[in-house]
C-alpha cells in the first residue's frame, strides 16, 4: 500500500502582507524552508512506515511513529496558523469579522482585551519551543486556551480555532528576544473570518486545508 504524501499549501496572501507585524523574510523562511522540511520529513517518514508494514516488520514500522508524530504535527500546525492570519489592511483581521466568537469569548473572560492578556501570559508562558491555541471543547463547545510543546497539534476532540507559533524561526529574525512584541504585534494580523468558520463549523471544517494538498 502507497503511503499518503502531503504537499506544501500555498499562503493564501503574498509574503509581504502581515508586515509590520511579520516582516516579508521570516515569512518567506518559515513558509517555504520549516514548513517544508516538516512535510518533506513526514512524507517520508511515512513512506518508510508503509514499506515496513508491507514486508510485515511492524518493528520497523513503529520506529517512525516518533517522526510522523513530530513532522506531523509541524505540518498541521503551521497549516492551521497561515490560514488564521490576515493582513491588518483585510476587514477579516478586525474582531467584527466574528460576533459569535467575539461573543463566546466575553462570556468566558469577561472581555475580548481581559482574554488577550490572559492569552499572550500562556504564550509567554512556553518554555522552549511551542505553541498557544485557542480551542473549542469537543464535548462542552466552551472556549479554552491552551499550550503545546514543539511541535504537538491539536489532535484530541478540540477544534483549533486560531494559534500562534512560538517557535523562535518565527520571530527572531525581526523581534530577537523581544517575544512580548512579537505576542502584542500577533493580534494585529489575526485572521478573526477565519476563527468565526472554525468556531461555527465542524472540527473536520479546520483541517479542510490538509486533505487538500495530499
Amino acid at each position: 500500500m502507497a503511503a499518503t504524501t502531503y504537499s506544501l499549501p500555498p499562503l493564501p496572501y503574498p509574503y509581504d502582507a502581515l508586515e509590520p507585524s511579520i516582516s516579508k523574510q521570516i515569512m518567506e523562511l518559515h513558509h517555504t524552508k520549516h514548513h517544508q522540511t516538516y512535510i518533506t520529513n513526514l512524507n517520508k517518514a511515512l513512506e518508510v512506515s508503509a514499506n515496513a508494514l508491507a514486508q510485515g516488520n511492524l518493528q520497523d514500522s513503529a520506529a517512525q511513529l516518533s517522526a510522523i508524530r513530530f513532522n506531523g504535527g509541524g505540518h498541521i500546525n503551521h497549516s492551521l496558523f497561515w490560514e488564521n492570519l490576515a493582513p491588518s489592511s483585510s476587514p477579516d483581521s478586525k474582531p467584527d469579522a466574528a460576533p459569535k466568537l467575539i461573543n463566546a469569548i466575553t462570556s468566558t473572560w469577561g472581555s475580548l482585551e481581559k482574554f488577550k492578556e490572559v492569552f499572550g501570559t500562556a504564550l509567554l508562558g512556553i518554555q522552549g519551543s511551542g505553541w498557544g491555541w485557542l480551542v473549542k471543547e469537543a464535548v462542552t463547545g466552551q472556549l479554552r486556551i491552551i499550550t503545546l510543546a514543539n511541535q504537538e497539534a491539536v489532535v484530541v476532540g478540540d477544534t483549533p480555532l486560531f494559534g500562534v507559533d512560538m517557535w523562535e524561526h518565527a520571530y527572531y529574525l525581526q523581534y530577537l528576544n523581544g517575544k512580548a512584541a512579537y505576542v502584542e504585534n500577533i493580534w494585529k494580523i489575526v485572521n478573526w473570518k477565519t476563527a468565526e468558520a472554525r468556531y461555527a463549523g465542524s472540527r473536520n471544517d479546520a483541517f479542510r486545508t490538509l486533505k487538500a494538498h495530499m
